[in-house]
């Protein structure tokens, strides 16, 4: 009885040898081709972050000189809009902490800038040709917190 045990052990050992070569071929297969695909992926999340960043930076930018432009063309009412719309979004910017796509010393230079909100939005719900002016100040002192040191 004993000799007929043997030979399905054996067989039973050498099939279960036999899957595991092969699950460990499949394994080896896959890693192949996924490792470099998530290495490209991952590549690609980086890249994608910073043009996300750069993107809202430069939003912001283009929603303060549609603003200063609007002044300066005596479209106060919208003007008021983008303004108010740049101030808004610079806050919300400035508080989204470490996913803004500002750093740390431009977080800094930003905070003055939000002292003269009031002043320029109450100058265009006037319709004050000085609100142009003041327009034009923010865009440059915004020009000058934004670029990059030299």
């Amino acid at each position: 009885m004993s000799e007929d045990l043997q030979p399905k052990a054996v067989k039973s050992s050498s099939l279960i040898r036999r899957i595991l070569i092969y699950a460990g071929v499949l394994l080896i297969a896959f890693l192949v081709g996924f490792v470099p695909m998530w290495l490209k992926a991952r590549g690609y999340a980086s890249e994608l972050a910073i043009a996300r960043h750069e993107l809202s930076a430069t939003r912001l930018q283009s929603t303060l000189a549609a603003a200063t432009i609007d002044a300066r063309r005596g479209d106060y009412e919208p003007a008021r809009q983008a303004a108010s719309n740049f101030f808004t979004s610079l806050r919300s910017e400035v508080d989204k902490g470490a996913d803004s796509a500002l750093n740390e010393s431009q977080k800094q230079g930003i905070q003055p800038l939000f002292a003269g909100r009031d002043e320029i939005i109450t100058l265009l719900a006037r319709s004050d040709p000085a609100a142009a002016d003041k327009l034009s100040d923010l865009h440059a002192s915004y020009g000058k917190v934004m670029s990059p040191p030299r």
